[in-house]
């Protein structure tokens, strides 16, 4: 090979690599976005309904339609302390959950079990801070709240 040749290789190499570098980007799976609304139940939202009805709930919305693996909330400050921290609420699945782009806080999610077999959801205290961490196959995502309930 003649130094041209080679060093036109090298120079093809070297865009091929720019180029990679520039788009890696692209080659990644989207990341899960969360965000969070406190909206009022209307008749038959709830699917455990009481005499401790909350007037507000927290409904937890998702960027896609994504078939949820794992959810779980844990108290902000457990999280920052400990290595293991307790969840107040913890869903998982053991084969398919159906696709879904929002959820409620503490009610059930078709095609996911309590990790705990009758475990509930514990009320949200006012004030305190909480991070919902999310799973979907490989895909993680997490999100910090706050439990109070904000009004128009």
């Amino acid at each position: 090979m003649t130094k041209k040749n080679i060093s036109l290789i090298v120079f093809v190499l070297l865009l091929a690599g720019l180029s990679l570098y520039l788009n890696r980007d692209r080659f990644r799976s989207p990341t899960i976005q969360i965000g969070e609304r406190w909206i009022q139940p209307r008749p038959g939202m709830l699917r455990h309904t009481g005499p401790k009805t909350p007037a507000k709930v927290l409904v937890f919305l998702l960027d896609r339609k994504v078939e949820l693996t794992s959810v779980k909330v844990v108290p902000l400050a457990d999280v920052q302390t400990n290595k293991y921290p307790h969840p107040i609420w913890e869903l998982t699945t053991e084969s398919n959950s159906i696709p879904l782009k929002d959820f409620i806080y503490g009610q059930p999610i078709r095609g996911m079990k309590p990790s705990v077999k009758g475990a509930t959801a514990d009320p949200l205290q006012p004030g305190v801070a909480y991070r919902l961490f999310v799973q979907a196959g490989s895909q993680k995502a997490e999100y910090d709240f706050s439990g109070r309930q904000t009004t128009p």
